[in-house]
C-alpha cells in the first residue's frame, strides 16, 4: 500500500467483534496492516492484550475494547466511544461463532435463545449502530461472517442454523437498503475446520490435513476480508465461500 493510502487509512477505524485467537485475531491484524487503527473487541479485555500487543510491535494501531455484542446499550457506548476518541468507522467484522451442537431433543429454550442472540441478534445490534455513522459519510464496509449452516440446517445443529439462517437474511436485507447509499455489506460463508488449538486437539485427523492445505489458514480468511473492503463499488461481491479443496458442498 502507498503512503497516501496509509496516512488516509490511520484516520480510519476498523471496529473487530469477536477478536478471538484464531480468525478474528487475523483480520484485525489485517486491517492494522493496511493502515487503519483496528478496534478489537472480546467480552474479557485482558485477552485482547496479546493481540494489540503484537499489532503495536508490527508497527499497527490498536484499541482493545470489553464488550458484550448481545446488550444494547453496551454497543451503542461502545460506537460512540470509537467515534468519538478513536476515529471514525470505515469497517466493521462480525465475528462471533456459537457453533454449539445438540440434539433437537435435549435444547433447551435458553441455550436456544443464547445461541440466537450470539450468532444474530448482536449482529444486528452492532450493524445497526455502524450503518447509523456510515450512511451519514456515504461510504464504509460492513462484513458478517457466517457459516454453511446459514444455507442448510444439519442435525444436531438447529439453533446455530436457525440463528445463521437470520444473519445472512440481516447481512442480505441491509445490503439491498444500504449498497445504494455507498455501504458495502457482504457474507462470508465460512465452511471448513480452521487452524485453532481447538481443532488441533480435538480433531488431529483433520488436523493432520493441515500440510494438505486441508484446513482454513486464519490469515488467508483475513486477506479475503480485506479484498471485500478494498473493491471497487462497481464490482462488489456480497456472499463470498470460502473452504478448502477436501470438504464437500
Amino acid at each position: 500500500m502507498n503512503t497516501e493510502t496509509t496516512t488516509q487509512s490511520a484516520h480510519k477505524a476498523a471496529l473487530v467483534i469477536g477478536a478471538g485467537d484464531a480468525t478474528g485475531g487475523a483480520i484485525a491484524k489485517r486491517f492494522a496492516k493496511g493502515g487503519l487503527i483496528t478496534c478489537a473487541t472480546r467480552r474479557t479485555a485482558e485477552k485482547l492484550q496479546p493481540l494489540i500487543d503484537e499489532i503495536q510491535q508490527a508497527g499497527g494501531q490498536a484499541r482493545g475494547f470489553a464488550s458484550d455484542a448481545r446488550k444494547e446499550e453496551e454497543v451503542v457506548q461502545l460506537v460512540e466511544q470509537i467515534e468519538r476518541e478513536v476515529a471514525p468507522i470505515e469497517v466493521m467484522v462480525f465475528n462471533i461463532g456459537a457453533n454449539v451442537p445438540c440434539s433437537i431433543l435435549d435444547e433447551s429454550a435458553r441455550k436456544y435463545f443464547k445461541i440466537w442472540e450470539m450468532a444474530c441478534f448482536s449482529g444486528f445490534l452492532v450493524g445497526r449502530e455502524v450503518a447509523k455513522r456510515m450512511v451519514t459519510r456515504g461510504s464504509g464496509t460492513i462484513i458478517f461472517t457466517g457459516a454453511t449452516a446459514g444455507l442448510r440446517g444439519s442435525a444436531n445443529f438447529a439453533a446455530f442454523a436457525g440463528a445463521k439462517h437470520a444473519l445472512r437474511a440481516l447481512a442480505q436485507s441491509m445490503a439491498r437498503e444500504l449498497g445504494p447509499r455507498g455501504i458495502h455489506v457482504a457474507h462470508v460463508v465460512v465452511d471448513g475446520a480452521i487452524d485453532t488449538e481447538f481443532i488441533r486437539d480435538n480433531f488431529p485427523e483433520r488436523y493432520a490435513m493441515k500440510e494438505q492445505d486441508g484446513i482454513l489458514n486464519p490469515d488467508h480468511i483475513a486477506e479475503n476480508y480485506w479484498h471485500l473492503h478494498t473493491q471497487p463499488r462497481d464490482a462488489w461481491t456480497h456472499e463470498l465461500d470460502l473452504r478448502p479443496w477436501i470438504e464437500r458442498w
